[in-house]
């Protein structure tokens, strides 16, 4: 199984829970390689987002803070940084302005994308890992280097009992080789 199968597989046992839902851009319709990964996801799990980032990641928080556990999907690097703001100044911040009696617990995919076979500009393939890092202060980034780690790491995602959200960064060039 190399990492793409690995994503899949986690994607599956995140939509066997009760509480989740996938949304994002490329969801429901085919868009990007992620979209791939959700092939056993029911349709009825999935959300289709238009090209509004922030709200996407606004409405997860809502959800969450509803008992939903919103699996945010971002193509990209360079489209989640749209969503900083509700990421920074609310998804990471309510656990501490509400003394830890709230804690929305979102999944959040991004994937570092490729330059290869087509290089896709300077605005499309950047990663803001480190810098997502130092930003908050409750949501755990996980940078997802080699398949062994995925199955773990979305498991933790899922199940964490502390409530806190979980960042995955994926990186596009693994897709389709043996890590």
């Amino acid at each position: 199984m190399d990492y793409f199968d690995t994503l899949i597989k986690a994607m599956d046992m995140l939509a066997y829970d009760n509480r989740t839902m996938f949304l994002g851009q490329s969801v429901q319709f085919d868009g990007h390689a992620l979209f791939k990964t959700l092939v056993n996801v029911p349709m009825e799990k999935r959300l289709e987002f238009p090209v509004m980032e922030d709200s996407q990641m606004g409405f997860s928080t809502g959800l969450a803070l509803e008992g939903f556990i919103p699996v945010s999907i971002y193509p990209r690097w360079d489209f989640l940084i749209l969503a900083t703001n509700q990421m920074v100044n609310h998804l990471d911040k309510i656990p501490i302005v509400g003394n830890g009696m709230l804690k929305p617990k979102v999944i959040i995919r991004v994937s570092a994308a490729s330059r290869i076979p087509l290089d896709p500009g300077p605005q499309h393939c950047q990663d803001h890992t480190a810098a997502f890092k130092s930003m908050f202060k409750t949501i755990e980034v996980i940078d997802l280097w080699h398949k062994d780690e995925i199955m773990p790491a979305y498991d933790k995602a899922l199940n964490r009992d502390d409530g806190r959200s979980t960042l995955l960064v994926e990186h596009a060039d693994l897709y389709h080789r043996e890590t």
